[in-house]
């Protein structure tokens, strides 16, 4: 459905994989962020399924054509990447999608244990993106440095798995407590007997099928009421 596209960020180009409903008409966008193994199929896929849903969806490939099914390579390749760049990428990619002639409504950017926090930290990054949704976040805020005060009148959901701690996990607290203090909405779910990655359907030894279609449709009912 989808295609790699070219986009300006940081100065340069970035690319990622453009995904745009069927129905021609205009819509709304999300950015895909992608897990800690790169933009690999299962990351084109949810962006191919937001298409469907209605929505134009792009997915940046922070790792510039690199993927990996492997935990020690995927670690590399992340801590490899610089929070800054990335940063600049979203934004980025958030202006390039309200540039596209099929978007009107605002940007939303969903995301994947490490993309799951890149994806809450977007909406401070960001004044196009207006609605968040962290699939069990896990890099530590640190790292970002987000200021959360960019969150006033912003929308969030975050995603917990019980193998994480649920969304009684301190960073998981964090995000909520900072975007409400700023004026915005959060709202944690929790998804009893599920393990870290249960959305993902490629990984058979953690996915719930249960689970899954649940944040799904929560995270589509985000979108629909704060994108237009």
């Amino acid at each position: 459905m989808g295609e790699m596209v070219s986009y300006r960020s940081n100065g340069g180009t970035s690319e990622g994989y453009l995904a745009i409903p069927a129905s021609g008409t205009a819509s709304p966008a999300v950015i895909v962020i992608q897990e800690w193994w790169g933009l690999v199929p299962h990351i084109r896929s949810v962006a191919d399924r937001f298409a469907e849903a209605g929505f134009v969806a792009l997915a940046p490939d922070f790792y510039h054509g690199e993927t990996t099914s492997e935990p020690d390579e995927a670690q590399r390749l992340l801590l490899a990447m610089r929070m800054d760049e990335a940063a600049k990428d979203i934004a980025g990619a958030a202006d390039y999608l309200a540039g596209r002639p099929e978007v009107t409504g605002k940007v939303g950017a969903v995301g994947f244990c490490a993309g799951g926090s890149l994806a809450l930290w977007s909406a401070t990054i960001s004044e196009r993106i207006v609605a968040t949704a962290g699939f069990y976040p896990v890099l530590p805020w640190e790292s970002m440095r987000p200021d959360w005060a960019d969150y006033a009148g912003k929308a969030a959901v975050i995603h917990c798995s019980e193998e994480d701690g649920t969304s009684t996990d301190e960073g998981v607290q964090t995000a909520r407590r900072a975007i409400e203090e700023a004026g915005g909405d959060c709202h944690l779910y929790d998804y009893p007997g599920t393990s870290h990655a249960f959305f993902n359907d490629d990984r058979p030894e953690a996915f719930d099928q249960r689970a899954a279609a649940s944040a799904w449709a929560r995270t589509l009912e985000l979108f629909r009421a704060k994108l237009g």
